[in-house]
């Protein structure tokens, strides 16, 4: 006797195309208390043939148990959404949600992408190695041409300039590295 594969899963991704879904869409979802994240507005995709595709929003929604591919298709025939998927990787579909690991495709504003009902984007939309290395340098090369020399003027630039990515650095675990350089430009004037 063969077992029966599990198909179901926790978590799951689909369109929402504004031309088809009901305009509260959004309340019909946070009503069912799922965590939900919700992608910008994708206007500006590109098909193969240089054509604009039709405009969507990208969704996840992450279940604590796993669901079946038909409990899904419940919920997202309210929505008029087609085809939903598995997600077998929450931080590269909610990186996908602004195409950060694909420059060759438009650039979304990250700012865009929205949890609801608990779930939270900025989990995994952290920084890589390489791109933490890369603000790092941002930050050095900022640091010499203008000549700071006091943490707090760094610090209150990236509050008001930069904060989506070097304020979080700082706050997070660059702080160490970015006061230790801008002390020592300081007793270097001396």
């Amino acid at each position: 006797m063969t077992e029966k594969k599990d198909t179901r899963t926790r978590n799951w991704t689909f369109f929402v195309y504004p031309d088809s879904a009901p305009e509260n869409w959004r309340d019909i979802l946070n009503e069912m208390h799922i965590p939900w994240i919700e992608s910008p507005l994708h206007d500006k995709d590109v098909n193969d043939n240089g054509e604009i595709k039709k405009a969507h929003w990208h969704v996840l929604l992450m279940f604590s148990s796993k669901k079946s591919y038909q409990q899904i298709l419940e919920i997202t025939g309210r929505l008029n959404s087609p085809n939903p998927q598995k997600c077998t990787n929450i931080k590269g579909l909610v990186r996908y949600f602004a195409h950060m690991d694909n420059p060759e495709k438009f650039q979304y504003d990250k700012s865009g992408i929205i949890g609801h009902a608990g779930a939270d984007p900025l989990t995994y939309l952290s920084v890589t190695s390489g791109e933490r290395y890369a603000l790092i340098r941002e930050m050095i090369e900022f640091v010499r041409e203008n000549q700071i020399d006091e943490l707090q003027d760094l610090v209150d630039y990236a509050v008001t300039n930069r904060l989506d990515d070097w304020f979080p650095l700082l706050c997070d675990n660059s702080t160490f590295i970015m006061s230790n350089y801008i002390k020592s430009v300081r007793h270097r004037k001396k």
